[in-house]
């Protein structure tokens, strides 16, 4: 019998490494202690449950994760604004990793930017379209984000200067790099430089490409690897999505793999006929918060009410309802939601996270006339709708729950089928 205590520090050092899978000992300093302090358990149970690897010294604790889906592009990097990771930062990324593992124990802003344009104009990378000039502010602000990542990654530690003031007047700033941080990043199966595929897809499925399995107690294993993660990564697990081996296997076998999660982790399984989910009572391990305040917030809340009473709605439709949701609700939202076009960004947030979250796909449609964009709802997102109120006379005893303690889970209370 393992002691509580013992079991919630493991409990704590896993829940890190699922939060933030790269632990840096200057940031990340007591989540790390516990890391290394229970490092045997939580390597072997990580490497039997889900076949990631786990390494841990006295720098850094790196969880080597397998990405469940390679083309799920629904949690990119961010900018300083939370804005998504354009393609052109993502290959200023790679190309200031590379040249940070030739550079000297200190670096500068502007010695990382030379590195980046004379490595940006290599032939091979020319050919494919791509160019990087640092000429204007909006060619440097890819840089400073590329930058800023690195920051928060722990590669990199600012020793004086600011971005802010090399964007707006060109001055320089001086970073110590930290190596055991930059020497553990890569996560694939095998190293880029092995991959012989040209095209990207097939070079990506190389890249975390895993044996192939050729025993039945392989196959099982690999198929319980494979839904663990999911089941730790994705908000939620939809049977439909799933191959016949998988669903058959996950249907079997489901209370024996939530289980174990919920041991390692103290999260909770929530099974519905449409799939499962592992809930996070303590709403640390997600990246994407739902409900949240402010005007995001709440718009959110308020498309994913409209669209769990829906199994699809037009773009078009969400447009005008948020337009309207605006009028209404413009005195409590930031301003300028009611300029013309202000729907647009409002709604493309919101898809963003309502699609993160797997309460909704977003499908295009050829009709006659052309394409739609069409937004589907996933059976998740009925948690999110509103039941009728109940009308009580004054006085008389409580029947039930009233319209105004109703949460938003009350259609899913009702229909225990569905999430």
């Amino acid at each position: 019998m393992i002691p509580a205590e013992e079991q919630a520090q493991r409990q704590t050092a896993l829940r890190a490494l699922l939060a933030k899978p790269l632990l840096v000992a200057a940031d990340d300093a007591e989540s790390l202690m516990l890391v290394r302090r229970h490092l045997p358990v939580l390597s072997g149970w990580l490497r039997r449950e889900t076949g990631w690897r786990l390494a841990a010294d006295a720098e850094t604790a790196r969880l080597f994760k397998i990405v469940p889906l390679a083309s799920d592009a629904t949690h990119p990097a961010r900018g300083h604004n939370k804005e998504p990771f354009s393609r052109r930062r993502y290959v200023a990324l790679c190309l200031a990793l590379s040249a940070l593992a030739r550079a000297d124990a200190q670096t500068t802003l502007g010695s990382l930017a030379d590195d980046v344009l004379t490595a940006a104009a290599e032939p091979g990378l020319a050919a494919t379209g791509f160019t990087l000039t640092l000429d204007s502010r909006s060619d440097r602000a890819d840089l400073v984000a590329v930058v800023r990542l690195l920051l928060a990654w722990g590669v990199l530690s600012r020793v004086a200067g600011d971005e802010d003031a090399y964007l707006s007047a060109g001055a320089d700033v001086l970073y110590d790099v930290r190596r055991p941080v930059l020497g553990v990043l890569l996560t694939g199966s095998r190293g880029p430089s092995t991959i012989g595929a040209r095209a990207f897809e097939a070079r990506l499925a190389e890249l975390t490409a895993e044996p192939v399995a050729e025993t039945d107690e392989l196959r099982n294993q690999a198929l319980r690897r494979m839904l663990t993660r999911r089941l730790l990564d994705d908000p939620v697990v939809y049977y439909d999505e799933l191959t016949e081996d998988e669903r058959a296997y996950l249907v079997a076998q489901r209370h024996n793999i939530t289980g174990r999660i919920s041991e390692a982790t103290a999260l909770l399984p929530e099974m519905r006929a449409e799939g499962i989910a592992m809930v996070d009572p303590d709403d640390e391990l997600t990246d994407v918060r739902m409900p949240e305040q402010r005007t995001d917030g709440h718009v959110t809340l308020l498309v994913a009410e409209y669209l769990a009473g829906r199994a699809r709605a037009p773009q078009a439709e969400l447009l005008a309802f948020v337009r309207q949701a605006a009028q209404a609700h413009a005195s409590y939202w930031r301003k300028g939601v009611t300029d013309p076009g202000a729907e647009i960004e409002l709604l493309k947030v919101v898809l963003e996270k309502l699609t993160a979250l797997r309460l909704i796909e977003v499908d295009i449609e050829v009709t006659r006339d052309g394409t739609d964009t069409v937004i589907r709802s996933r059976p998740a997102i009925v948690r999110f709708a509103l039941g009728e109120p109940t009308i009580r006379e004054p006085g008389s005893p409580p029947t039930g729950k009233t319209g105004t303690s109703q949460t938003r889970k009350a259609a899913a209370d009702a229909a225990s089928t569905i999430f």
